[in-house]
């Protein structure tokens, strides 16, 4: 069979669907992303596709453990999403997904830097308008924010791979280095949320549409790890960039409201988790980040589905407005609860497999601080995630809101990705086979259980006696953007609103002064004749009669084309009496 991107499937489904019936637009969407699973299956490490363009040697298709294990997550997530979408009749939200979907499995399986650029910017098409098609208060604005922030980290992108070539005469994907890398790094950091360029996650996320948010958590950010692992394995910076995510993440996350913002936070702390892998760099450490990267796409797929449910049937995103929910949808409850219990590590779930492989290698590299910061940051997973957002939204007393039911396609999703969060934590080899390297790590041992064990005991512990001080209030939590966002409104009237008053003004005075000319133009003698008795006037030699307009009328005080000839002539012989006493 012969090899070509796996992106191009997606694309083309996203040129079809348009055209098709709405039920078969569904069923199209899913057959997609089951014929781009077979196809990643049927793929082998080493296989590359070449191409030449405007002189350049693209590979936009090269196949290693590597990005074969981040293509299978993907098709994965992509026909959960696409299920739990079914019921959904846009079809552009449905071409926006397939985009998205396929430009992130576009960006892993390239082999340059210009395809993955052009992957790049096909992710922010298709996420952008799954952020507006949410058609929330804030979905405009977030959107539009989201994309200055693309566009910004997409532009340090091009500019590091432009310099880059001008250095090297290359531009396949390698490990980078040189001064070039750190344009391209800062571009990476963009899209992995890396603070203080993570804003646009936790805005963005929780005003896309509810089946939105679920490509939005599989993508960008995973698709900027899997980058950071392919150009800038072993930097330490990165190590230290990721230990600030997770404590920053798991902070934010514990004293936000909106259930979407809180699983959003949660992602850039789980995030660090890899970026901190990336930074210590060697076999292990990387076989963490991708085991991590895999496990996290599907049970935060999980995590946004059950909340997004939760906002389907209720109409309600804070936890202050929830509660008590618990015995009208069971369901949902015993679903998110699976996801919670999988992204805080209890045993015989998929965390309990992937996020212990980086402690390992944290352990292992004895980067003690770093070690007890990821430590850390667990118990908080655990406190917002696995305690406080389903306390709040599904205990106390019986609800009275009132529901709307589920499309059944969204409960199937649901429980598919509760079902593989349980395969992965019961047999992790399945995940460890599809690993980039080898990997000799035994979860299941007797001082991992009890460890683990005692941090969540621990952490419930301390939830029981804080839980007062973690209850959800109306409040507006300042993040990092408030510092860039609140003179924004000061630059937008310095340079937009005052520049535009100027012009306008000088628009203005420029009309005055081309009105007046044109008139003036018209009728030069009647414009002197009015002119000189506005003069006497004011001297005091003659009265304005009551008839004298107080502006020029070019219709008054018309002088016959005779009259205007002699004139003419009259000013023509001084004119050149003067020139002639001037020569000699």
């Amino acid at each position: 069979m012969t090899s070509f991107p796996p992106a191009l499937l997606y694309f083309a489904g996203a040129i079809v669907i348009p055209w098709l019936p709405a039920r078969l637009r569904q069923v199209m969407f899913l057959a997609v992303t089951v014929i781009s699973f077979g196809f990643i299956v049927n793929l082998n490490p080493g296989e590359s596709l070449g191409l030449s363009f405007l002189d350049l040697e693209l590979v936009p298709l090269r196949v290693d453990g590597l990005s074969l294990a981040f293509g299978y997550v993907f098709s994965l997530v992509a026909f959960l999403g696409g299920l739990y979408a079914f019921h959904l009749k846009d079809r552009s939200q449905q071409v926006a997904a397939l985009l998205y979907a396929g430009a992130a499995l576009g960006a892993v399986f390239a082999g340059d830097l210009f395809s993955l650029f052009v992957f790049w910017e096909i992710m922010l098409i298709g996420s952008s308008y799954l952020i507006w098609s949410g058609n929330r208060r804030g979905s405009e604005g977030a959107g539009m924010r989201y994309i200055l922030f693309h566009l910004f980290g997409g532009s340090l992108l091009l500019a590091g791979i432009i310099w880059h070539y001008s250095q090297t005469g290359s531009i396949l994907w390698m490990h980078f280095e040189g001064p070039s890398s750190w344009l391209i790094l800062a571009g990476f950091a963009v899209n992995a949320a890396i603070p203080p360029v993570h804003a646009w996650l936790s805005d963005a996320y929780p005003e896309a549409s509810i089946t939105g948010s679920v490509f939005l958590s599989a993508f960008t950010t995973k698709v900027a790890v899997y980058a950071l692992i392919r150009g800038f394995e072993g930097l330490e910076i990165l190590l230290w960039a990721g230990a600030v995510m997770v404590i920053y993440g798991a902070i934010y996350a514990l004293i936000e409201n909106d259930l979407r913002r809180i699983l959003a936070y949660s992602t850039i702390s789980q995030v660090g988790f890899m970026v901190t892998a990336v930074g210590i760099g060697g076999q292990l450490a990387i076989n963490g980040a991708v085991a991590h990267a895999f496990g996290h796409i599907l049970y935060k797929a999980l995590l946004f589905m059950a909340a997004g449910a939760l906002i389907y049937a209720t109409g309600k995103n804070r936890l202050t407005q929830l509660g008590g929910l618990k015995k009208r949808l069971p369901l949902i409850f015993g679903l998110y609860t699976i996801g919670a219990m999988a992204i805080s590590g209890f045993p015989l779930f998929s965390g309990f497999v992937t996020k212990p492989v980086i402690l390992y290698a944290a352990e292992s590299n004895h980067l003690d601080i770093v070690y007890v910061l990821l430590y850390l940051a667990s118990i908080g997973t655990f406190l917002h995630t696995g305690l406080r957002l389903p306390y709040y939204a599904w205990m106390g007393k019986e609800s009275q809101i009132p529901l709307k039911s589920l499309p059944s396609g969204m409960y199937w999703a649901m429980g598919l990705a509760g079902l593989s969060c349980l395969v992965i934590g019961i047999f992790p080899g399945i995940l460890y086979n599809v690993l980039p390297y080898d990997l000799q790590y035994h979860p299941y041992t007797a001082g991992h259980l009890w460890e683990t064990l005692g941090l969540l005991l621990f952490s419930g512990m301390v939830f029981w006696l804080i839980k007062h001080r973690l209850k959800p209030g109306e409040m507006i939590n300042l993040d990092i953007d408030w510092f860039y966002r609140r003179p924004a409104h000061l630059a937008y009237r310095l340079f937009v609103e005052f520049p535009s008053i100027c012009f306008g003004q000088f628009g203005t005075m420029t009309s005055s002064v081309v009105n007046h000319l044109s008139r003036i133009a018209a009728n030069p003698p009647g414009f002197l004749i009015w002119h000189s008795k506005n003069v006497f006037n004011r001297l005091g030699l003659i009265s304005r009669p009551e008839t004298e307009p107080a502006v020029f009328n070019p219709h008054r005080y018309r002088t016959s084309v005779g009259w205007m000839i002699i004139i003419l002539m009259l000013v023509f012989v001084v004119l050149l009496f003067a020139m002639l006493v001037y020569t000699h």
